[in-house]
This record gives structure tokens, sequence and C-alpha cells, in this order.
């Protein structure tokens, strides 16, 4: 909800005068909640492995609303590159869900249940930037702080009296507990597990790498300066919208299938509607192209998700989902200072191209593990 007028929040609230300190600003206050959020997502796992991970998505909830609303009251940039810092290093709501939900539903029904996560994060990510957009116009910028940690506060209280969890803690607690450092070795020596880590850094770096230059390709194909916002949004928005609606379709198909045969024909798909981006001559055929890229995407997340909970060994179940949240935020990091770099000597089209060709070589790698030596060794749906 607060992405929309970051920039314009920064100008006329907090004083920042000039395009440089303003852009150099934003890129620092957006990339400070990614930076925390890589570090300290594995951490948040292994406390979530050891003590439940209903507490660890309460901390995160309700740490968040009371730093969300504080933004509201800061008075100078650093003020809010500080908290924004903070909500990455408390944030984890997200991995603690998914954590939570995979350890509660029968393998089964594992691919429908990560579909309808994925949909809601998405449906969340299309609707915020709108909501928040309209919403600063009705009652000014600080006031979209206060709302969104009360929203965050009442999802919170949701958690807290409708979501139950089965866990056991002293039996949590007289489990071995590696280091942060030692489980990630652990993970790693599971062949698929880096790979599948892998997949979620690069659809993230994918997405992330050309947005920023999206507008002006936007208005290149429209041949004028006129609606440029408007075109821009919807060119965006299309992407979550396809992906909303697929996902719990793809999640339930790969009940039926197999969850590493829809990844691998997601990643096949996506990273061939990437590459078309480069080649378009209107703005109604990258509406297309990226409408069908969303629905390959839809069945990326929620089968990854599935597989991860399928090779990851009992007990370390979040520690694995928060290392790849850490991949996510990565991946959002990078993206942005990697792609914005890589623009200047390869232009979007170079962009579109070379994410395309990662995610198809991911695919072959990915393929590989899955199936190396005794196969698929835990089948998810199949």
């Amino acid at each position: 909800m607060i992405t929309p007028f970051l920039t314009l929040y920064l100008a006329q609230d907090l004083n920042v005068v000039g395009d440089r300190e303003i852009g150099l600003w934003a890129g620092l206050i957006f990339a400070a909640n990614f930076l925390t959020s890589f570090i300290f997502q594995p951490i948040w796992g292994k406390v979530a492995d050891k003590y439940g991970r209903k507490l660890m998505l309460l901390r995160s909830g309700f740490g968040m609303a009371i730093v969300i609303a504080c933004m509201g009251f800061a008075t100078h940039p650093w003020h809010l590159l500080v908290l924004r810092l903070l909500n990455g290093t408390i944030s984890g709501f997200n991995p603690a869900s998914i954590s939570l939900v995979s350890s509660t539903t029968p393998k089964n029904r594992m691919g429908f249940s990560m579909g309808i996560m994925q949909s809601g994060q998405v449906a969340g990510t299309i609707l915020g930037p709108l909501i928040g957009g309209m919403m600063a116009d009705w009652f000014g910028f600080r006031p979209i702080f206060y709302i969104t940690g009360a929203l965050i506060f009442a999802a919170s209280l949701l958690a807290l009296f409708l979501v139950k969890e089965n866990f056991n803690r002293e039996e949590a607690k007289a489990m071995p507990q590696a280091s942060v450092i030692a489980g990630l070795k652990e993970l790693s020596h599971i062949p698929q597990l880096p790979a599948l880590f892998a997949v979620t850094f690069l659809l993230q770096f994918a997405m992330i790498s050309p947005m920023t230059l999206l507008p002006l390709y936007v208005q290149k194909l429209h041949g004028s300066a006129q609606d440029i916002a408007l075109w821009s949004g919807f060119v965006i928005a299309v992407t979550g919208l396809s992906n909303m609606i697929a996902s719990p379709l793809l999640g339930k198909l790969s009940d039926k299938v197999g969850a590493n045969r829809i990844l691998t024909y997601a990643l096949i798909g996506t990273g061939l509607t990437l590459i078309p981006q480069a080649f378009v001559t209107s703005v109604w055929q990258l509406v297309i192209v990226r409408f069908m890229m969303g629905v390959f995407m839809g069945g990326l997340l929620p089968s990854v998700n599935a597989l991860i909970r399928s090779f990851t060994p009992e007990g370390m179940e979040s520690r694995a989902f928060g290392f790849n949240t850490s991949a996510l935020a990565l991946g959002n990091m990078l993206g942005a200072v990697i792609g914005g770099f890589l623009s200047g000597f390869i232009g979007i089209e170079g962009l579109f191209i070379a994410s395309g060709i990662l995610l198809l070589v991911n695919m072959i790698w990915v393929r590989l593990k899955l199936y190396k030596k005794k196969g698929l060794r835990h089948p998810v749906g199949g």
C-alpha cells in the first residue's frame, strides 16, 4: 500500500529536495527491508523449528504492525530507513504461515494449499498499491501507514484466535538444534534444495530487474506519453491477475500429476514467455505475453514450496522456508540493483532475454537434481 507514494512521501512530508537525493533515499529505503530480511529469515526459521511456527507468525505480525504504523511519524528520511531495516529484521509472516500450513496439510492436498497461499499473496501485491494509491489521494500519506499497521494487527489477531497448531515444544527442544550456518550446510547437502532455492531467486530477479524500466518501455511501444501511468500499471497488474487465478488451479493439478512436473513446465513456460517481451511491437502484444507469463508463474512458487516441504528433514521445515524467503529477498534486492546496471548495456530487451535464458537453464538444473540417483525421493502428489 505504501509503494506508490514512497518518493512523494520523501519529497512532500520528509522535505527531501532534488531528484538525485530523492532517488538515492528511495533506493536505500526500498532495499533496506530486503537486506535485513535476507539476513534474519533463516534465524527466525531456526527459532520457529524450536518454539513453533504460530509463535513466529504472531511475533512477525504484531511487530510489523507497530513498525509500519511508526513510519507515519517519521520526520527525516533516516527515520524511515531505520524503520525499514527494523521491519525486515522482524518480518517473516509469509515463511511462518507457509511452514504452518504445510505442516498441517495432508500431502495429497499440498499443491492446492500452496496455490491458495500464493494466490493470496499475489492478490495483496496487486491490490495493495492500487488501494494505497487511491487512499493516499483521499487521506494523505501519513494515515496510510496507520491504516496498514492496523490491518496487519487485525490479521495477526485472526491468526491468534483462529489458527491452531499441533506443535510439541518439549519434543522440539529435545531435538539437537544446529546453528544457522550448520543448518544451511545440512540442507545444502540435499541436492534438490539449492536448485529449488535458485528457482525462487531467479524468478524474483527476472520479475524485478526490468520493473523500473517498464514504464519507459511501455511509452516506447505506445508511441505517446499520454496515459503512460495507466498503461504501465495495467501491464504490471495483468501478470499478477493471471498468476492469482492460475496458482490454486495448477496447485490442485500438481496434487494429481506431481509438483515436479508442474514445476518443469512452469519454468519452461515462464522462460519462453519472458523472451518474446523483447520483440513485441505494441502494448497489447506485451499485455498478452505477460498474461501468459503470469499463468505459468502461477505454478512456480506453489510447486517449489511443496517440493521443499517434501525434501526437507522433519524438524527443519521452517529453516528451509526461511532460506527460501532469503533467496526471494536476495532476488528482489539484486534484481533492482543489477537490473538497473545491466540495462545501461543491454537495455530492457536484453534483460528479458537474459532472464528467460536463466530460467530455462535453471529448469535443466532442477530436473537433474530432482531425479538425482534414486529419483524423486519424496513424491509430491504422485
